[in-house]
């Protein structure tokens, strides 16, 4: 990314100028990492626009944490992407491996703390609640659909169980957050939905029949007379 493009970005997204993203969107054909900067800022105040008792004041604020945490994020993977891209180039033995095994460690490394950092600058402008709807928001609600799904299809849960399979779920959610496309965030929510469904059937529940009876339920709740 050329300098003069990334100050482009990082003012649109940052400093949330409108006469900056309108130099950006004034030209001839718009460049990549403008592009980027409008997708992610608009992406960024759909969420802010769902977060419920927020301060208008503070949207603002809010927007630019959200929108550069999707920019940092995108670098850090363009930057594991470059770097093993180069590694494939070279002949594949041991050394390539070990190579390639660093490289996702140190990305995942630096991951990890920007997740932290992150959720620090949310928490001190939001309220826990507020910094959830924001994580939902990033994770196109998964969380608390798939757990009201669980719960319709076993309304005999206790809450033992439903306690567990909220900690898997949000345990999930954490992940998803930091995916960056929607495949890999759906991703995460199905290996933590198979470790929960493996759960349940330890616990004696017969996912496979509790999934057909609640099929039969909606339908004859969609039956007209019902």
């Amino acid at each position: 990314m050329h300098n003069r493009l990334r100050s482009l970005l990082f003012a649109a997204i940052l400093s949330g100028s409108a006469s900056t993203l309108a130099f950006a969107q004034a030209q001839p054909t718009e460049s990549k990492e403008a592009a980027y900067a409008r997708t992610i800022n608009e992406r960024a105040d759909k969420i802010v626009a769902k977060i419920e008792g927020l301060d208008a004041k503070k949207a603002p604020q809010v927007r630019d944490a959200i929108a550069g945490q999707y920019l940092q994020l995108s670098e850090l993977q363009e930057k594991q992407d470059a770097q093993l891209t180069a590694l494939k180039a070279k002949p594949q033995d041991e050394k390539t491996a070990a190579e390639k095994k660093k490289i996702e460690a140190e990305v995942a490394a630096s991951r990890d703390k920007l997740h932290k950092k992150y959720l620090s600058k949310l928490s001190r402008t939001l309220t826990p609640s507020q910094v959830d709807q924001v994580k939902d928001g990033m994770t196109y609600g998964v969380l608390p659909i798939t757990m009201k799904a669980y719960q319709e299809m076993l309304p005999d849960l206790t809450e033992a169980q439903k306690t567990q399979i909220m900690a898997w779920l949000t345990e999930a959610r954490e992940h998803a957050m930091d995916a960056g496309s929607s495949k890999e965030k759906h991703a995460w929510f199905g290996k933590y939905k198979g470790r929960i469904n493996n759960y349940l059937s330890a616990q004696g529940v017969d996912m496979k029949q509790a999934g057909k009876d609640w099929a039969e339920r909606r339908a004859r709740a969609a039956t007209p007379g019902n």
